[in-house]
């Protein structure tokens, strides 16, 4: 006769080997689509042609200073020039977290099987993403402005986090950090107040983005039911202080100090913007939602991500 504990141990294969027939069922799909839908920045956008006199670099309403007392008195070539250089600065950090994000993808597929869909479309996402770190950078080569780095802190954390993340806590991290920047590409590249070449590189950003989001989210979901209940509470905690880094890492201070701005004010000023807040809270909405679903918004971990700005 069949015991109850060997019945468990019979239902949890079934579950794990459904677990493993769906990621591969999803990494089938993803492969598909990135066969179809993936870009050359360099031959796909017209790198030479000039800028447009009066037009932004980023969505004015996307921008840290907008509707504070600062952007009142900043006159409409500064606030185009403070667009230019926080699309750099943007740009920078996006650079950061896909170089982050490359090495934790190498990570976890290690030790999987090679010829497996889901080890296959992850090296697919490691190509796109070391195509997007060259757009990005030869986007703010293009424009002109400096790279700005993450401070020196944030690197080292960000060398910490690669080191002790867990599977599921990578890719928390991967979609903070896709995500957020996500909801304000697809504002951008639509706009037609913004340069061409930025809504070009936003748009090839979006659409290959898709993908690499339905991906971590996937196996998110699946990691929040099989990985041990240590790592399900150090994916919340870890979670969480990714935010608030990232909160803060968002936009270089050195953006304010290149359009001569005083650093301080501006920083002041964008911390007590409500208009900023909303912004910011709403962006991350989608991944929020989602996380909260799926477990990860608990307890010290949720506080976290409050005290970071980006959850009412």
């Amino acid at each position: 006769m069949t015991t109850l504990t060997e019945a468990d141990a019979l239902d949890g294969l079934r579950d794990a080997l459904g677990l493993l027939k769906d990621r591969e069922q999803v990494a089938e799909r993803l492969l598909a689509s990135s066969a179809k839908h993936s870009f050359d920045p360099d031959r796909e956008l017209d790198w030479d042609a000039p800028f447009e006199d009066g037009k932004w670099f980023w969505p004015p309403e996307l921008l840290s200073l907008y509707g504070t007392p600062m952007w009142q008195r900043m006159s409409e070539e500064q606030r185009i020039l403070l667009s230019r250089h926080e699309a750099a600065a943007l740009a920078s950090l996006g650079i950061w977290f896909e170089i982050i994000l490359m090495q934790l993808l190498v990570r976890h597929i290690y030790d999987k099987a090679a010829t497996s869909a889901h080890v296959r479309y992850a090296l697919t996402e490691i190509e796109d993403e070391c195509r997007h770190s060259k757009m990005f950078a030869r986007l703010i080569e293009r424009g002109d402005t400096p790279w700005y780095p993450v401070s020196r802190g944030h690197q080292q954390l960000g060398r910490v986090f690669k080191t002790i993340s867990t599977t599921p806590g990578s890719f928390t991290a991967t979609l903070l950090g896709e995500e957020v920047l996500d909801w304000m590409q697809r504002l951008t590249f639509p706009d037609e107040r913004v340069q061409p070449l930025v809504r070009g590189v936003t748009r090839i950003h979006v659409v290959e983005e898709a993908r690499h989001v339905r991906y971590a989210r996937e196996e998110l979901r699946r990691q929040m039911v099989t990985a041990p209940r240590w790592s399900q509470e150090f994916t919340r905690v870890t979670s969480g202080e990714f935010a608030r880094v990232f909160s803060v890492a968002f936009v270089n201070p050195e953006v304010y100090t290149n359009v001569g701005l005083d650093r301080r004010e501006a920083i002041a000023q964008v911390k007590a913007s409500g208009h900023r807040r909303e912004i910011m809270q709403t962006g991350a909405k989608r991944l929020t939602d989602f996380l909260d679903d799926i477990g990860v918004l608990r307890g010290v971990g949720r506080r976290l991500w409050k005290s970071s700005g980006l959850l009412a």
